[in-house]
């Protein structure tokens, strides 16, 4: 490495410089048209002056003749760095012949900007195609040879990848800068978001549609074990706007000894305006002169970049059509009674919360193949990218109710609040001491079913997929029917037919023991990143509780000692540190369709056709070591919800406020809102690992009777109230 240059100002006649049309719209100026002919690739200013320069080109690929490209001018002087000194005669030369080996040498549809795997750096532009049938009118194509082959030589099928218009709101982006180091480079940190907003940000996101930058941080995996396989991974801190196109940009990258990181040779003839006479990089110079132009415009100097790329968020239609067809399709079958059920047993409690419990079974369209078991994916009756799920019969869903002392004893119907359970278990955690208290403090019944995708009975297709992750289609479908089976469940337990008019839910008398006429939700972990998704697309439910809550699965699973059974799996079957974070930021593609990242961003205002906006509730552990808050203030940063502050004690957190970007809580409160309750515990680490240190405050807010209270008055009395006297929030810790 050398030290950190400035680029020679060049003169029109060399082939770099920092370039900028002179045509009234900037970013109107190249677009790329990948599955277009070369001489419709461009638009038409771009387009004359690629094919005057290209004319210009000798056959090897070296500069000859007249350079002149009318529709271009050089930069105005003030914008020029300062020459670090002269560039040799051949450098030209030389970066296009090892382009020209990058692209030899790179498997076929693989990007030469970053040759260290395919699919650096992620995710890209460079893997889709141009398309009139899509939202976005684009869609991913990822080469078969593109995502990682386990160890026994199997490459990840990128088939269900490539039904989607774009990629992931909640995308990790990922790429390989040999020996970059955190400090040196200023990367932003998750405790100073704001810094990424500033004017000398190092790494930068773009929104190309708005011109607004985006808040994130930027780390190093702490998980690689050598350099050569540690990612830069980046996050965004909201999930992206869906069908809008970006521009990460790199800039200032410095390693240990504060040396400069040089751009790759694929991204130096971009940013160079170095032409070279190699089809796979031509066709992309229009695309990659846009986002150039668009970055000049928004105030960073290309010439600053040691790399830059574009990308497609995937388009509202295309993350959520699957699940709102079956929902649809599903209700308007059933119409407004309850689905058809079997109450299979009655068992009267002895505790003191509890008096009785219920259990049956009740009928589901299935949408999947097969019995609708483990290891299914969607009934699909053609292999069309944008076929949706084809009813195959039905399943019997199970569900369990339990129907407290207070309920039985009391004079008003109960309110009834579906619950949610957590990581891979079952419907009876409505069983655990926190949700029996719950029941009886508050008046509430609480149903549950068992998380089908997610549940107890996932866990050998969980391991499957760990092995091989062509099978994660499975996953993420079967999660989808398991949120239609919640549905079903929560019409079961409201509309004519249903519980309310089975005799166990009613007194001696006939009177009602339950509300039949409000349904709201309450679930804790897996119950909280889930039920995110359940609220945006549910009907019925009007108010949620979202207990230990996090969303985006590909941030959630290395920060969690959750994850550490799984990885027992996953390691072996993909021995690659940077494989295996590529295939979790990969895999976020499809679990958009399957849990609350993909759906965020219409829970609380933008909501899907049919589908009320709802106000929810997120309770946050301080220290949480199996869902991190990081991914639960991405949430509160998305939906627009308030926090509570102080956020935490004095000095927990760390350096700047965490409640950045959020607006405090004034009570009393009717808004969705994010409260953070500190039990004392060890703050997180700094780095992308699970916490470890001390004991976990993961079911500590579910425990505290202060939390349950704040609980029920905001489902149930649609309001927010202050139970931490404006201090921060404490809650018991329970070991």
């Amino acid at each position: 490495m050398r030290d950190e240059p400035t680029l020679q100002r060049r003169t029109r006649g060399d082939s770099g410089g920092v370039w900028q049309s002179d045509t009234a719209n900037d970013g109107d100026v190249v677009q790329r048209g990948k599955s277009m002919k070369r001489t419709t690739r461009l638009t038409t200013v771009a387009m004359l002056s690629v094919a005057l320069l290209l004319a210009a080109c000798s056959d090897d690929g070296s500069q000859g003749g007249a350079t002149t490209a009318p529709s271009f001018t050089i930069a105005p002087d003030d914008t020029a760095p300062e020459p670090a000194g002269p560039i040799p005669d051949d450098a030209d030369t030389e970066t296009i012949a090892a382009v020209q080996a990058a692209v030899d040498g790179a498997p076929g549809g693989c990007d030469p900007l970053d040759t260290t795997r395919c699919l650096l750096p992620f995710p890209s532009n460079a893997y889709t195609n141009e398309t009139a049938s899509t939202d976005t009118n684009r869609r991913v194509a990822i080469p078969a040879a593109g995502l990682p082959a386990n160890a026994d030589g199997v490459p990840i099928d990128p088939t269900e990848w490539n039904r989607n218009d774009g990629f992931s709101p909640n995308t990790p982006i990922l790429a390989h800068l040999p020996g970059l180091d955190a400090e040196a480079s200023r990367l932003p940190k998750w405790t100073d978001i704001g810094s990424s907003l500033a004017d000398d940000a190092t790494v930068v996101i773009l929104d190309l549609d708005t011109g607004e930058r985006i808040p994130l941080w930027a780390e190093l995996d702490a998980h690689a074990e050598t350099d050569d396989e540690r990612l830069l991974t980046i996050r965004p801190a909201i999930s992206l706007p869906e069908g809008h196109t970006f521009a990460v940009a790199l800039r200032g990258m410095l390693d240990a000894d504060r040396g400069y990181i040089e751009p790759s040779p694929a991204f130096r003839v971009f940013r160079d305006y170095l032409l070279t006479g190699i089809e796979a990089i031509e066709f992309r110079r229009g695309e990659m002169e846009a986002m150039l132009v668009a970055l000049t415009d928004a105030g960073i100097n290309r010439a600053e970049l040691q790399l830059a790329w574009t990308f497609t968020v995937a388009s509202t239609r295309n993350i959520s059509e699957r699940m709102l067809h079956i929902r649809d399709e599903a209700l308007a079958e059933l119409g407004d009674v309850a689905p058809v059920y079997m109450i299979t047993s009655e068992t009267p409690n002895t505790d003191d919360d509890i008096a009785v419990q219920v259990e049956g079974t009740y009928t589901v369209p299935n949408y999947l193949t097969g019995d609708g078991g483990p290891g299914q994916s969607f009934n699909y009756d053609s292999d069309d990218a944008d076929a949706l799920p084809v009813r195959n019969g039905t399943i019997q869903a199970t569900f369990v109710c339990n129907i407290s002392v207070a309920t039985m004893n009391g004079t008003e119907p109960a309110h009834l609040v579906l619950y949610g359970h957590g990581l891979l278990g079952d419907h009876h955690e409505i069983d655990a001491g926190n949700v029996r208290a719950m029941s009886n403090e508050h008046n509430v019944v609480h149903c549950a079913t068992k998380w089908a995708g997610m549940s107890e009975d996932d866990i050998g297709n969980a391991a499957t997929t760990l092995g091989e992750f062509s099978n994660f289609d499975t996953m993420a479908d079967r999660l989808q029917q398991g949120v239609l089976n919640q549905i079903f469940l929560g019409r079961l337990m409201t509309r004519p037919g249903g519980l309310g008019d089975s005799s166990i839910f009613r007194r001696a008398d006939g009177t009602p023991l339950i509300d039949t006429a409000h349904l709201d939700y309450d679930g804790n972990s897996q119950g909280g990143v889930m039920g995110l998704m359940l609220a945006a697309v549910s009907p019925d439910i009007e108010r949620a509780v979202l207990g230990v809550p996090g969303m985006n699965y590909s941030l959630l699973l290395p920060r969690s000692v959750d994850f550490d059974t799984y990885e027992a799996i996953f390691e072996p079957a993909y021995p690659s540190d940077l494989d295996r974070l590529l295939i979790l930021g990969a895999t976020q593609m499809l679990w958009d369709r399957g849990e609350g990242g993909g759906y965020v961003q219409h829970l609380t205002a933008d909501p899907y056709p049919g589908t009320p906006a709802k106000t929810v509730l997120l309770d946050v552990a301080f220290g949480d070591h199996q869902v991190s808050e990081l991914s639960a203030l991405i949430e509160a940063r998305t939906i627009g919800a308030a926090i509570h502050q102080p956020v935490a004690i004095d000095g927990r957190w760390a350096e700047k406020d965490a409640g950045w970007g959020l607006e405090p809580i004034t009570y009393p409160f009717d808004g969705s809102a994010i409260i953070v309750w500190d039990s004392g515990m060890e703050p997180i680490p700094f780095e992308n690992l699970a916490p470890r240190e001390g004991d976990d405050s993961h079911e500590d807010p579910r425990r505290d009777p202060d939390v349950r209270a704040q609980k029920a008055a905001f489902l149930f009395d649609d309001t927010l109230v202050d139970v931490c006297d404006g201090a921060a929030c404490q809650a018991d810790h329970n070991p």
